[in-house]
């Protein structure tokens, strides 16, 4: 695994990321969710992240009292709940503009073909999504923040290419994160810095 997402234990932008892309794939269908689970364990050190709870406490001094773990949990716990709240939504958001767009199934398979070639760089992967975004783009909501569609756009593509070859799992987290950070980092941290503030 690439070192620069392998590595979730610190909460820099790596962990961010994981997170929120990880979070909006969790949010989707089951029929890659054994991939999805072992990739989880191999990020968070054994410590699968659980889907937002709306069951969860939120207390006045700022620590989350989660009934499914049964402990008090630190605030970088919290901020994580954040995340994955954040990620949720994005999914909804996701589910709703892919009815609009209609990603043609042939831009997924073939997104997936250069997945799977193994000669290809993780730069050249990068290249891919781009281009495979660049695509789609062009029907996205007009309405919407430039960077939130790009944002949604790239968990959808990644999301479809995993859902038609789940094997994929990985290879395509790796580098939807990395495009991610590469491109939008500032948008997603502003993002997560809001919904904390």
């Amino acid at each position: 695994m690439d070192p620069e997402v392998s590595n979730a234990a610190g909460f820099g932008r790596e962990r961010i990321t994981s997170l929120l892309v990880f979070g909006f794939l969790q949010s989707s269908s089951d029929k890659f969710r054994q991939e999805l689970d072992t990739l989880g364990h191999e990020l968070f050190d054994g410590a699968l992240p659980q889907p937002f709870c709306a069951d969860d406490e939120l207390q006045t001094d700022g620590l989350q009292v989660s009934r499914s773990y049964g402990r008090i949990e630190a605030d970088s716990e919290s901020q994580d709940e954040v995340i994955r709240s954040i990620a949720r939504h994005l999914a909804q958001a996701g589910d709703e503009m892919e009815h609009h767009l209609r990603i043609h199934p042939g831009l997924v398979s073939s997104l997936a073909a250069k997945f799977m070639d193994r000669s290809l760089s993780e730069e050249d992967r990068r290249s891919c999504l781009a281009s495979a975004l660049k695509e789609v783009g062009q029907a996205y909501p007009k309405d919407m923040e430039t960077e939130k569609a790009t944002l949604i756009m790239a968990m959808l593509l990644a999301r479809k290419v995993v859902t038609l070859t789940p094997s994929l799992c990985r290879d395509v987290f790796r580098t939807t994160v990395n495009f991610i950070n590469q491109n939008l980092l500032i948008y997603v941290r502003n993002l997560v810095q809001n919904e904390v503030d």
